[in-house]
């Protein structure tokens, strides 16, 4: 996803947040503008507590390396958040993963397809406790 793209989502993933009442912020920084481990959105509730690796795609496959998976456990691990990876296909709303519940490729990194978010995805009311869905178990 282009920066400008990927910086819009962003905000709009924390901008939502924010609206479900978590305490929010994005680490415009994560990625390759620094050496340390950041996801690219913290957000907690007093209960709740995500470190959250998000992107977006016009509809093909995103994918993420194996050092970005690897840098969002070493961060959520020691920060006691849960890790997840926030997903958001054009016209479609964010879903959310587990690192361990993404498709690993024959390389090492990661994938999610569209229609996998769709059918096996975490919808935002079912990460926020906004729903009445069976929430995800402890990881």
């Amino acid at each position: 996803m282009s920066n400008a793209k990927g910086d819009r989502m962003e905000r709009e993933l924390v901008n939502e947040l924010d609206d479900a009442g978590f305490a929010v912020m994005r680490a415009p920084a994560s990625g390759s503008a620094t050496e340390r481990d950041l996801p690219d959105v913290l957000a907690g509730n007093g209960e709740q507590f995500y470190a959250i690796e998000a992107k977006s795609s016009a509809g093909d496959p995103i994918y993420l390396d194996a050092e970005e998976i690897e840098s969002l456990l070493f961060f959520s691990r020691n920060f006691g958040a849960r890790a997840r990876v926030g997903v958001r296909f054009d016209r479609e709303d964010w879903y959310f993963f587990h690192p361990d519940d993404l498709y690993t490729t024959d390389g090492g990194n990661y994938r999610v397809k569209k229609e996998t978010a769709l059918a096996d995805g975490t919808d935002f009311e079912e990460l926020t406790g906004d729903s009445t869905r069976t929430s995800l178990d402890e990881f």
